[in-house]
């Protein structure tokens, strides 16, 4: 058996696991399995999931399937992952699957449209390392404080005797990679980086995967990126004095660049560079009055309070929610909930 995976606090019980692998080993081979990731899917939620597909696989079961809500559109940097073929339109995703198998949401509102799958297939198993997980699915493999959701789903291969290939690691590795921010994040142990050595082991090339998932950006992108920052924003006494700083980025800035809105995903790693500012915000506008919301902590603040208490979910350091309104009013909305994330650490402390 292969050494151990990643363990951090939250790792679910022995009998969680066995559930789990009890599930995906009683099914026969043509049994309808259907993987589900959260909207707009990040590198995690997409590796993660192929990455467990091209597992299933291995073990010989032909009819998996793997979707997300929403427009099916891969965005750029993950169009060469292995494990694609399995994607299929949520409109065509199996209304009865034996298996449902849901990657990287913290809950159930992140899987839309699909969520009646949870109630229409059978046993519902779910993968997750959000802190802020409402325990919704049948069996629950959420490891809070774990690096990536990928760090679960390779953990579930293991115990199901899957041997890790190049194809099943490039997609574990640009999970791992993009939610570890290229393994600069405080969640990259000792514990990850023996993973990401694991996944190495194969033969994946980290240099390649790098620069297709980081590092390349068409040009509108590029001036994309000057317009939004431009309008960003610092607010040095909120936050309980911490600092906020905070932009947006509108439907408008989108078609005036010919650009789709999965390029403003990395927007907040700049953002969060600004030294003033403990937390960073991007607004992207997907709708008239819908913005999706991206919010990171240097550590001063628990991002996941904000969230929660504005209906989305995620990490101390990382978080999101869907928010409506202009967007002064979310940034309103936010600002009020900083303050009485502050006040409930200081309140604790």
């Amino acid at each position: 058996m292969p050494p151990l995976p990643v363990r951090a606090e939250g790792f679910p019980a022995e009998s969680d696991w066995a559930a789990a692998v009890d599930a995906v080993r009683g099914l026969d081979p043509d049994a309808r399995v259907l993987l589900i990731c959260h909207v707009n899917p990040d590198g995690d939620a997409l590796g993660s999931m192929l990455g467990f597909g091209l597992g299933l696989r291995r073990l010989g079961l032909r009819r998996v399937q793997a979707t997300f809500p929403g427009p099916p559109e891969v965005p750029e940097p993950f169009r060469e992952l292995p494990g694609l073929e399995l994607l299929v339109p949520a409109t065509e995703a199996y209304q009865d699957p034996e298996l449902v198998l849901c990657f990287d949401a913290a809950s159930e509102s992140r899987l839309g449209e699909l969520v009646d799958r949870l109630a229409t297939g059978g046993t519902a198993v779910v993968l997750d390392h959000h802190a802020s997980n409402t325990g919704f699915g049948d069996v629950r493999l959420v490891q809070a404080g774990a690096a990536a959701t990928s760090v679960v789903a390779e953990e579930l291969l293991r115990r199901l005797d899957v041997p890790l290939d190049a194809g099943i690691a490039e997609c574990l590795y640009v999970a791992l990679a993009t939610d570890t921010g290229s393994f600069r994040f405080d969640a990259t142990t000792p514990e990850v980086h023996r993973l990401a050595a694991r996944l190495l082991d194969t033969g994946i090339r980290p240099g390649e995967i790098s620069r297709r998932i980081f590092d390349t950006r068409p040009l509108g992108a590029v001036r994309l990126y000057g317009d939004v920052l431009g309008r960003a924003r610092l607010e040095p006494a909120a936050a309980g004095g911490h600092g906020f700083v905070w932009t947006y980025a509108t439907l408008d800035d989108l078609a005036r660049h010919e650009q789709r809105p999965y390029v403003l995903e990395p927007l907040i790693d700049s953002v969060r560079c600004a030294a003033e500012a403990d937390v960073s915000c991007v607004l992207k506008q997907i709708a008239e009055d819908g913005w999706a919301v991206s919010l990171r902590s240097k550590g001063a603040v628990d991002v996941s309070q904000v969230a929660v208490t504005l209906d989305g979910g995620g990490h101390r350091f990382a978080a999101g929610f869907t928010g409506w309104g202009t967007a002064p009013e979310v940034v309103a909305r936010i600002r009020d909930a900083l303050d009485a994330a502050v006040v409930h650490r200081e309140d604790q402390g």
